[in-house]
């Protein structure tokens, strides 16, 4: 059998496990082990991200907050380009989402109500019944998505790590101090420390490690591409409305993004977009932009694996050496960097400093307490 021994094995080469091993291989020599021909092939390889600063449950926004540096000023080298585009976000809100709107005002860092002749000169293509209040978050940006995922895997080899591609895990087990992951070639790997970050897969690779599971849930969420016509949307904000049934943004400098921002139980896979929910994005889309869609450009759609309190699982598991890094919903790429800090200072017993905040809200075990009780 062939054998191969590690400081820390990392399940899933998605922007978590990334992230995970390349802050873990500053102190330890990793492998990467990645069931696909390629890594981010599912959730990762299909968002389009942004950064904002009120989205997601309170430990992803204290983990938002505490990564903005990294995007602003990346390690040198880690990426070509920058990994941000200024993009703010617009939140519209018909009469029936008038009061929900003005919480999210009063409740959010940054946000602010905007005239809706204001929206207009920005989106041109906004109709004038459509909504009663408009909101804006100024303090936003694209994500370079690929290039961050890639910065990550390139800091994890350059530390020696090894990324395993077509290894999925088959078999996991702990003997004598360590963590030993079989996987589909033969190989073993072995490891004190073991990092769960597969994803929609987070609960199946905890069964067959005999780590209880957390209650994952992934939720398939669809986009299309459409032609805007006459429009211009490569500097349109972000725009959806305020229950967050639609939203829009610019792709590819001339086309536009639209989804219905569905979150449809699914079973972990290979996530194929259902062709009712693109119409239900057109037809949302539509009702509040005039543009007119004579055919769909490409569709896909992805999962967002949630917790049952749609908080994240980073830390230790019920297992000693078993660590959780997944749940990240919807916000797993703007929280990716600080969420890579923390991961590495719990499974090294450090104090997380100015992420201690998140670590009581992130506790995995959690929800096998709830469980217990």
């Amino acid at each position: 059998m062939d054998h191969h021994a590690f400081d820390a094995i990392v399940i899933g080469a998605g922007i978590a496990g990334a992230t995970a091993a390349a802050h873990l291989a500053a102190t330890r020599r990793v492998a990467l082990l990645e069931a696909e021909e390629s890594a981010g092939y599912h959730a990762t390889g299909r968002s389009a991200a942004i950064w904002i600063r009120n989205y997601g449950s309170p430990d992803a926004r204290i983990l938002t907050a505490a990564s903005r540096a990294f995007f602003e000023n990346p390690p040198p080298g880690f990426a070509e380009g920058p990994l941000m585009r200024p993009r703010p976000v617009i939140h519209l809100a018909p009469p029936e989402q008038v009061d929900h709107l003005r919480e999210m005002i009063a409740e959010g860092d940054d946000m602010r109500e905007i005239a809706l002749e204001q929206v207009r000169a920005m989106v041109p293509a906004l109709r004038p019944d459509y909504a009663a209040l408009a909101a804006v978050e100024k303090d936003c940006f694209d994500i370079d998505v690929a290039a961050m995922h890639q910065g990550f895997l390139r800091q994890a080899r350059a530390a020696g790590g090894v990324l395993a591609l077509r290894s999925r895990a088959g078999r996991i087990w702990r003997k004598d101090g360590a963590w030993h992951a079989e996987t589909a070639t033969g190989a073993v790997f072995s490891a004190p420390v073991i990092v769960n970050a597969a994803g929609a897969w987070g609960d199946e690779v905890a069964r067959i490690a005999g780590e209880p599971g957390i209650g994952l849930q992934p939720k398939r969420r669809t986009a299309c591409i459409i032609d805007p016509g006459a429009h211009d949307c490569a500097d349109w904000p972000l725009l959806g409305d305020a229950g967050h049934s639609w939203y829009v943004r610019a792709e590819a400098r001339r086309k536009l993004m639209v989804s219905p921002a569905d979150e449809t139980d699914s079973e972990p896979c290979d996530a194929q977009p259902d062709e009712i929910d693109v119409a239900v994005a057109v037809d949302r889309m539509q009702q509040a932009l005039d543009i007119p869609v004579s055919r769909i450009e490409h569709r896909w759609a992805g999962l967002r694996s949630f917790t049952p309190d749609r908080g994240l699982a980073i830390g230790e598991g019920v297992e000693r050496g078993f660590f959780w890094m997944v749940g990240q919903g919807g916000y797993g790429m703007q929280t990716a960097p600080a969420a890579g800090r923390l991961l590495s200072a719990l499974a090294a017993g450090q104090d997380p400093g100015d992420l201690a905040a998140a670590v009581p809200l992130c506790d995995p075990r959690r929800f096998s307490r709830r469980n217990a009780a």
